[in-house]
């Protein structure tokens, strides 16, 4: 009896989980190393003044996300399958060129990260630290043994436990470390800080970087595989929805909470911060041993679980492009994954940055939003291919200011990743 009612358990949790096991997918794919450094950053410079920000940045995504879901649950169709059949197969070969270029720099500089935060972690118990190289092995190894398995659902599984401690990770450090509750809600309240001219930087550039990290054009295209993969239909509308508001409510947590910790320690020390691992050192004076050493779990968490969709995108994009089946067992599919994965190996060998490829990435990932929204709003008004579904009224008018927003913070991306390059000439 008790046999029978713990596996009847066991069935009701999986079903449960299978509901968010897409929203868990995007929100490992969301919450990497870069989007911990950007929330971290903004909380060391600004306190918490820009957490209205996040909150428009994920509110945006929401809409994005259910969108793009919509139109697959209407159609059939998958991004990239409805790029190339209905806009022009150049459009599809675009977004396939620019979303991969941008993961083999993602994949390179978070990997490196994550080396880093363990290199600089591990001193604490070895002296002189184990060398990065051995972290980043291990971990293209670990995230290469669960693709190897080649189903999409042990991959959102995996993922979830990932996402789950790295959530729980970013939480406790919230408590531990959080500014004043008054200082929150009063981030909720747009307002640009202001900056001494003496400094010559603004948060313009930070904002852009929090925007860039959350509305991010790569979970759009994914999502769309994600909800044909599951087989839901236009009768699953409120379940895509409800994934989706579960992914963008803990997407807002985890962000809000990555903040608030840098808010809370460093912003009070007037310490700045360029890159996540600086945290590990810089933090454990401030906040003890203890919420160090689980901050930097959690980044190490965030870094691998990016990982997992990252080294999947290529695939994915190829199978959607093609209109083809998604079975990553086959060899082709193996042999790509594991030149990607390959690529966490080169900052850690090279002790070196990947700065052409970054600059590319971030170059690409500067012009790709604009594009997307442009996309769906061309694919969400023809009728012949939504019918009675096409886009409200309401719908295209937030599409629009969508569109112009994203124009904007591309010019400041591009101006960015433009002082970029002269400085490394």
């Amino acid at each position: 009896m008790e046999q029978a009612e713990a596996q009847s358990f066991k069935q009701k949790f999986a079903q449960g989980l299978a509901l968010f096991l897409p929203g868990i997918f995007l929100l490992g794919f969301n919450i990497g190393t870069g989007s911990v450094t950007a929330m971290a950053k903004a909380g060391a410079d600004y306190g918490m003044t820009l957490l209205w920000t996040i909150v428009a940045s994920c509110l945006c995504t929401f809409f994005m996300i259910n969108l793009y879901g919509r139109y697959t649950l209407v159609t059939g169709e998958t991004a990239l399958e409805a790029f190339r059949k209905h806009i022009h197969p150049g459009v599809g070969i675009f977004f396939l060129v620019a979303l991969t270029t941008g993961v083999c720099g993602s994949v390179m500089g978070v990997m490196g990260i994550v080396a880093d935060i363990c290199y600089e972690w591990s001193k604490s118990a070895v002296e002189g630290g184990i060398a990065p190289i051995y972290f980043a092995a291990f971990f293209v190894a670990l995230v290469y043994y669960i693709f190897w398995n080649g189903k999409t659902q042990f991959f959102e599984r995996s993922l979830a436990i990932v996402v789950a401690i790295m959530s729980a990770c970013f939480l406790v450090n919230f408590f531990i470390m959080m500014p004043p509750p008054i200082d929150i809600i009063k981030g909720m309240i747009p307002s640009i800080p202001e900056v001494s001219t003496a400094t010559g930087k603004g948060p313009f550039l930070v904002i852009a970087s929090m925007i860039g990290t959350t509305v991010f054009s790569g979970l759009f295209i994914i999502r769309t595989t994600l909800v044909k993969e599951a087989g839901w239909t236009l009768a699953d509308y409120s379940r895509q929805r409800n994934d989706a508001i579960f992914s963008v409510c803990l997407m807002f947590i985890i962000s809000a909470s990555i903040m608030a910790a840098a808010a809370g320690t460093l912003h009070v020390e007037g310490i700045g911060l360029t890159n996540a691992s600086q945290m590990i050192g810089i933090l454990e004076p401030l906040a003890g041993s203890l919420a160090t050493a689980i901050f930097a779990f959690g980044l190490v968490a965030a870094g691998v679980s990016s990982q997992f969709p990252n080294v999947l995108m290529l695939p994915w994009l190829l199978c959607d492009y093609n209109g083809t089946q998604r079975d990553m067992t086959l060899a082709k599919y193996r042999i790509i994954v594991f030149a990607i994965s390959l690529l966490g190996l080169v900052v850690p060998i090279f002790d070196a940055r990947p700065v052409l490829v970054m600059i590319i990435s971030q170059a690409f990932n500067a012009v790709i939003l604009p594009i997307t929204v442009a996309c769906i709003f061309y694919l969400g008004n023809r009728k012949d291919l939504m019918k009675s579904h096409t886009n409200t009224w309401v719908a295209n008018s937030i599409l629009a200011a969508i569109l112009v927003f994203s124009i904007f913070t591309s010019f400041i991306g591009v101006k960015g990743v433009w002082q970029l390059i002269i400085a490394t000439i």
